[in-house]
């Protein structure tokens, strides 16, 4: 049976609940344990290439191995992680060139959602919206990174939602969980949180006054901190050869 630390993660979960949508069963134990640790990923505790130990990760949640190996499963599944032969499990480490080509197709999958939005939205789906950016805010003034991070990422599902492709969303929901590892490089710097609350605030406006063209481009700007910040990291640690072979 799972230890404190997963009575703990269960209890962390359950704060987000206005955030979350509710489960309809309690989650196992190694779906907890791919939470916590797609929340390390996430918030940079587990940087990249760092190797994921089963016994380590046994011994840290107090469970067993098939817990931690069905959780690791889950992570590789969405792409934060990958198993190398002979090594392991390991966090992925995105070349820039792979995050390059993901935020191209991310952003033209996001621009076709917002184009096929029916206008006028409802005013229910603006207060959904300005409920969740409202968290959003107070978790970025608190530096609350955990829930900068759920905060957001039900805002654009919500928003991308609003198109009503369910192909569509479900691969934009994907190509973003891919990145989830490099969101940590924007958040390391207040100013990239505080325009992505502007985005969020400019975003709303423009769903409430039906301006596409203004949407469109607030899409495409609020994609471009991340991969920004992720290559200048990738290029500080590895060198401008190395940047320049991936390519």
């Amino acid at each position: 049976m799972a230890g404190k630390p997963l009575k703990r993660a269960t209890a962390r979960i359950s704060k987000l609940a206005p955030v979350l949508e509710a489960p309809a069963r309690e989650p196992s134990a190694a779906m907890l344990i791919a939470k916590r640790i797609e929340e390390d990923i996430v918030l940079g505790r587990r940087q990249p290439r760092e190797r994921l130990i089963e016994q380590d990760l046994c011994d840290l949640f107090q469970t067993h191995r098939g817990d931690v190996r069905l959780a690791l499963f889950e992570l590789e599944k969405k792409g934060l992680v990958e198993r190398i032969p002979n090594r392991g499990a390991m966090v992925r480490g995105l070349t820039p060139l792979e995050v390059r080509e993901i935020y191209a197709v991310r952003e033209e999958l996001e621009v076709m959602a917002v184009r096929i939005i029916a206008f006028p939205v409802a005013p229910s789906e603006i207060n959904r919206l300005e409920q969740l950016q409202r968290q959003h805010s107070a978790a970025v003034a608190k530096g609350d990174l955990l829930t900068v991070f759920y905060s957001n990422l039900r805002f654009h599902q919500i928003l991308f939602g609003l198109c009503g492709n369910a192909c569509l969303i479900e691969t934009i929901d994907f190509l973003a969980q891919k990145v989830h590892g490099i969101r940590s490089y924007a958040h390391a710097f207040p100013q990239s949180l505080d325009r992505a609350r502007r985005d969020h605030l400019d975003m709303i406006k423009a769903l409430r006054g039906s301006r596409r063209d203004a949407l469109i481009a607030l899409t495409r700007r609020h994609l471009e901190p991340s991969p920004q910040a992720y290559i200048k990291a990738y290029e500080r640690r590895f060198g401008t050869a190395v940047l320049a072979s991936t390519d």
